[in-house]
């Protein structure tokens, strides 16, 4: 549905000109239409479908899955997969027994183990989700692409920015499938969005910002403790692993997201999505300076990260866009502004973007060269007690822009295009060297925040300067 390449600047400018006599016409068969946007008549609505079938694979073609961290994320990624035709979960790895029981209870005789070797081990495992705490998403990742399987490893792909490269090899030494979990970058929405920039439609970028908001426990990691969780049920020194050797503690095996070992707070869960979707979107490599703010402010529960936090970043002039500003914010003590948006701010308009939905608002104004607008001017002028006249903005116009009724969602999207590249369709766009380029910035944040000073990236390079 998108476009892979970028139109030169007369067809840019020409693009803009068509859409903005669009957005005219529509206007005016809109009027007198209702609109779901209050005193919005001039809204045009259109509908975002799915034109890509889905391909039914011939038997040869099945495709043995492992789970690797069978916990909330890792078995929702294990329903979406299995959605997709020829897919079968034959072994399921997790340090904690009630995950794995879980496991067998729903989806039958499956090889289950504590050890996720003896899953890249099995040959009829060809591919694993990495659904694991974060400090292990690189070296499992690593693990699973020497041993031949494709990998689907949940963002933000790495713990540590330096872990980037040796995956980045690894993928390409492999040859193996690696994808990024990061959804929306298969949605609808952000397909239209990169559609619509590609086109010209808000003119030269000139500012981004993000935005997601939560209010509660879930939202906010206070997940529910297993009662028979215990250290006979839970390999505690195979979940440390790689990070300091400490003595049994549930809150941080079952509330990891809040501890800086294993974790990497609100930036590496949640900015990691909207970097994702806006370097997709307009074509960016990543910023060159990153400056964080924020706190905890309200989940005061021994947590080693804060609850509200801010980025600001300085993006350069590339070929593909112009140099921009972004901000990014992220507040878990707020339940009135929604769940996420990504807003794109151009010199011809904007553009508001979810996974399902992209709000297009364009700056049209009265052309002062047209004759129809020189004499209603003169009229104002002449009537007006001398005063000079006003020069007069009509409203902006708007495309709305939603997904078609039973659109499966972005999730189902992202692990089709995951399981058509392992059987040799098109390549996937977020692989290692896309997910550094998202989680670098994102990671920065947290340098920034705990060390109190400005972040300085090399987005061609990927290397902290």
């Amino acid at each position: 549905m998108s476009d892979t390449t970028e139109p030169g600047p007369e067809s840019l400018a020409g693009s803009r000109r068509k859409f903005v006599k669009s957005v005219a016409a529509g206007s005016l068969l809109a009027a007198g239409v209702p609109s779901r946007l209050a005193g919005s008549d001039s809204t045009i609505h259109r509908t975002m479908a799915r034109r890509t079938p889905e391909r039914r694979a011939a038997p040869s073609d099945r495709i043995g899955l492992g789970i690797i961290g069978a916990g909330g994320m890792g078995m929702a990624d294990v329903q979406t997969a299995l959605r997709i035709p020829d897919v079968e979960l034959v072994a399921a790895c997790d340090v904690f027994d009630g995950r794995l029981e879980a496991a067998r209870e729903r989806h039958g005789d499956i090889f289950t183990t504590r050890d996720y070797r003896e899953v890249l081990a099995r040959d009829d495992v060809d591919a694993v989700i990495v659904g694991t705490p974060d400090h292990w998403h690189q070296p499992i990742s690593i693990d699973a692409l020497r041993a031949g399987k494709a990998v689907y490893c949940e963002k933000p792909m790495v713990h540590r920015i330096e872990e980037g490269h040796d995956l980045i090899r690894a993928e390409q030494e492999s040859g193996s499938v690696f994808q990024v979990g990061s959804q929306g970058m298969s949605s609808l929405g952000n397909e239209k969005a990169r559609e619509l920039y590609l086109d010209g439609a808000i003119g030269e970028l000139n500012y981004a910002e993000g935005f997601w908001a939560r209010n509660d426990p879930i939202g906010a990691w206070q997940y529910p403790i297993p009662e028979d969780a215990s250290e006979e049920t839970v390999d505690w020194k195979r979940f440390l692993g790689p990070a300091p050797d400490l003595s049994w503690d549930p809150l941080r095996i079952f509330r990891w997201r809040n501890y800086r070992d294993y974790g990497t707070g609100v930036a590496g869960d949640l900015f990691v999505h909207l970097f994702s979707s806006l370097h997709f979107v307009v074509g960016s490599r990543g910023p060159t300076r990153v400056q964080a703010a924020g706190g905890l402010r309200y989940w005061k529960d021994g947590r080693e990260v804060p609850d509200v936090l801010l980025g600001v970043f300085d993006y350069p002039e590339t070929e593909a866009h112009p140099g921009y500003n972004l901000s990014l914010r992220v507040n878990f003590v707020d339940g009135t502004s929604g769940s996420t948006f990504l807003r794109l701010v151009g010199s011809e308009g904007a553009m508001d973007v979810t996974w399902t939905e992209v709000i297009l608002r364009k700056n049209v104004a009265v052309d002062p060269m047209d004759a129809f607008s020189q004499e209603k001017m003169a009229e104002a002028a002449a009537s007006a007690d001398g005063l000079p006249p006003r020069v007069r903005m009509l409203p902006p116009a708007e495309a709305r822009y939603e997904v078609e009724r039973g659109y499966r969602g972005a999730h189902v999207d992202h692990f089709f295009n995951w399981f058509e590249a392992i059987r040799g369709g098109p390549p996937v766009l977020e692989d290692a060297t896309f997910g550094l380029r998202a989680a670098a910035p994102a990671l920065a944040c947290n340098l920034s925040y705990f060390e109190d000073r400005i972040v300085r990236w090399d987005p061609d390079t990927m290397r902290l300067i």
